[in-house]
């Protein structure tokens, strides 16, 4: 994924459909012959006209290209690429309704694929990041590891949905501290939503070296400092654009937006990486799938709870 201030040539503006089934199976097609690419897979979709508004751009396209009809679209992503025959901007919108069974009309291959088993191959480059973005769960809660030993926190409706639905757990702590075992805090964690689809990640000072976590969401303020943890889920607290845009060439993997400002304008012109927005005061419920912009919601549940007396997770 390339991105930069000054494109090195014209910009072509593209409108990306990823069409999502209830499952969580996702259309690819691969690129006819006799064009750049051909034979590699990619979401459907194809260039936005001047003037024309991506999600109408995207509803033509989809037409054309597979013989469906959407009502609406989702912004979720929006990224540069460099690739040999163009400079695109790849503006990617989540459907999860139409009409009609898509068809190939142009003489592609077609297929549901599953983001999480095995990908049809080869892949347009540009369809890698999209595909593993897709694993990230829909909702995600922050708590603190003291709340995690907590009867009000695990009774609380977010947590409780954690048990059917995967969600991304967001556990913040100074992990630095001696008696603070991060196994014991993760480990409680799993055992308490009882369910392995979830992903639990470390936050605070120390994160990086907190074992047990599949991953950690560093601040913003350290992010052009901070490489992103290889061969885990790294995502990034961000209170302005200028962290969202330092977020992917440092290889992290989402964004949770803290402003509510600038949570609603990349409600509508959406960063290079998935965005979690922050949940509306009091909200207890997860994100339900077509409700919501970016990647989804983040509940912080930190501020909700209170640490049980005398629990050894409780001292800092």
């Amino acid at each position: 994924m390339t991105r930069a201030a000054q494109p090195p040539r014209k910009v072509t503006r593209v409108a990306v459909g990823v069409l999502l089934r209830g499952d969580g199976f996702v259309l690819l097609a691969d690129r006819p012959a006799g064009k750049p690419f051909a034979g590699y897979w990619e979401f459907p979709g194809g260039k936005i006209e001047p003037g024309e508004p991506v999600a109408e751009a995207l509803a033509r396209e989809l037409h054309e290209e597979l013989g469906i009809d959407i009502a609406s679209s989702t912004p979720w992503v929006t990224f540069e690429f460099d690739y040999p025959h163009a400079y695109v901007e790849l503006q990617f919108r989540l459907v999860r309704q139409w009409k009609g069974e898509p068809h190939a009309r142009e003489g592609q291959r077609l297929r549901f694929v599953d983001p999480a088993g095995e990908l049809p191959q080869p892949l347009l480059p540009a369809a890698v990041p999209p595909l593993r973005w897709l694993l990230l769960p829909r909702t995600a809660i922050a708590v603190t590891a003291p709340e995690v030993m907590s009867p009000t926190t695990c009774h609380s409706a977010p947590w409780t949905a954690a048990s059917a639905t995967p969600q991304l757990v967001i556990v913040e702590a100074n992990w630095q501290v001696g008696h603070l075992s991060s196994e014991q805090v993760f480990s409680a964690l799993r055992h308490r939503s009882g369910n392995h689809a979830a992903i639990f990640l470390a936050t605070g000072p120390g994160a990086r070296q907190a074992a047990g976590a599949s991953g950690v969401v560093l601040d913003g303020c350290t992010i052009g400092a901070t490489p992103a943890v290889a061969g885990a889920w790294n995502g990034a607290w961000v209170d302005s654009e200028n962290d969202a845009r330092l977020a992917p060439g440092r290889g992290f993997d989402f964004i949770v937006v803290r402003s509510s400002r600038m949570g609603e304008r990349l409600r509508e012109n959406p960063a290079a990486l998935p965005a979690y927005f922050a949940a509306d005061p009091g909200t207890e419920a997860v994100a339900s799938p077509g409700t919501e912009y970016g990647q989804g919601v983040w509940i912080d549940l930190r501020r909700r709870t209170a640490s049980p007396p005398g629990s050894a997770l409780a001292q800092d």
